[in-house]
C-alpha cells in the first residue's frame, strides 16, 4: 500500500491508490495496467480526450463496476474487499446531472444526507453551512429545475460533501457550462483543498483547467502516459506547456473544445 506526503509533511496512506487495473467491454480492452497514486490534500487532474477511459476508471473507483484485475484503495481501504469503508471516504460528482428537478434543493440534499445516516438537524446545519460557502443559502427551498447549469453543479458538489469525505471525485464537472460558470466551479473546488484539506481527483478533457502546480495524470486509450507535477511532465517532454506536452505524448495535433481527436 502506497504512503505519500500530505501538504503538511505527514506520511499518510494515498488518498487514492490504483494498481494494475485493467477493464474490458467484451473483447475491447478500455483500461490497460493503469497504476498511479494521488496524495492527500492535493488537487490532481486526470487529463484525457473523450474515449480515453476516464469514466470507466471512475466507475471502477466508485464500485459501479467490479474490479476484476488490479486493486483500488481509498485511504488504504480496498474498494473490492471493503467497499463500505472505502466509499464512505469518497464524495462523487458524476458527469450526468443527477438532481431530482421536481424536488427543492433542501429535499435533494436532505435525502442524500439521510442515506449517509445523518440526522435531520445535523443535515440542516451542514446544508446551510455549505450553501453559505457558495452563496446559495437563499435558494434552499427553490425547485432544482429553477437553477442554471452552473448552480445545479454547485448543488451537486454540496451534496457530495455532506458526509465530509476526505476525497472528492469529479468527472467532467464543467461540461456544458459557460466560461464564467466553469471558472467559478474550479475556484470553489480548489479553495476546498486549501481550506478543508480535502483531496480532489478532477477528470477533464480541457487542458486549460490544469494549473502548473497540479499533479496531472494523462490517460490515453486506456493507458497512463504521464504521472507527476505539471512542470515535471512538461520538462520531461521537452515542451513549453502542458498543451504541447499532451500533444507530444498522445500524437494529437490539436485538442478542440469538444475533446475529440483531430
Amino acid at each position: 500500500m502506497q504512503h505519500v506526503k500530505a501538504n503538511d509533511g505527514v506520511s499518510l496512506p494515498a488518498a487514492l491508490d490504483v494498481a494494475g487495473v485493467k477493464h474490458s467491454y467484451g473483447h475491447k480492452q478500455v483500461l490497460s495496467d493503469v497504476s498511479f497514486s494521488i496524495a492527500p490534500q492535493r488537487f490532481t487532474v486526470l487529463l484525457g480526450l473523450n474515449g480515453a477511459g476516464k469514466t470507466t476508471l471512475f466507475s471502477l473507483i466508485t464500485h459501479l463496476y467490479s474490479t476484476r484485475h488490479g486493486t483500488i484503495r481509498i485511504f488504504g481501504h480496498d474498494v473490492g474487499r471493503e467497499p463500505g469503508e472505502a466509499l464512505r471516504r469518497l464524495g462523487i460528482v458524476f458527469q450526468a446531472r443527477t438532481l431530482d428537478l421536481d424536488l427543492s434543493i433542501y429535499q435533494n440534499l436532505s435525502y442524500h444526507a439521510s442515506l449517509h445516516g445523518i440526522g435531520r438537524r445535523e443535515a440542516l446545519t451542514r446544508i446551510t453551512a455549505l450553501l453559505d460557502q457558495i452563496d446559495m443559502s437563499d435558494r434552499l427551498h427553490d425547485k432544482a429545475r429553477s437553477l442554471s447549469g452552473g448552480q445545479m453543479r454547485r448543488i451537486e458538489i454540496v451534496r457530495a460533501l455532506l458526509h465530509r469525505p476526505p476525497l472528492l471525485l469529479l468527472d467532467e464537472a464543467t461540461v456544458g457550462l459557460d466560461i464564467q460558470s466553469r471558472a467559478e466551479i474550479l475556484s470553489t473546488i480548489r479553495k476546498l483543498v486549501v481550506t478543508d484539506g480535502i483531496s480532489v481527483f478532477w477528470a477533464t478533457h480541457l487542458i486549460d483547467e490544469v494549473e502548473e502546480t497540479d499533479h496531472v495524470i494523462i490517460l490515453d486509450k486506456g493507458r497512463v502516459l504521464a504521472d507527476g507535477r505539471v512542470d515535471d511532465v512538461v520538462r520531461s517532454c521537452g515542451a513549453d506547456s502542458i498543451r504541447e506536452a499532451f500533444a507530444i505524448l498522445t500524437g494529437v495535433a490539436s485538442v478542440p473544445a469538444n475533446g475529440e481527436r483531430r
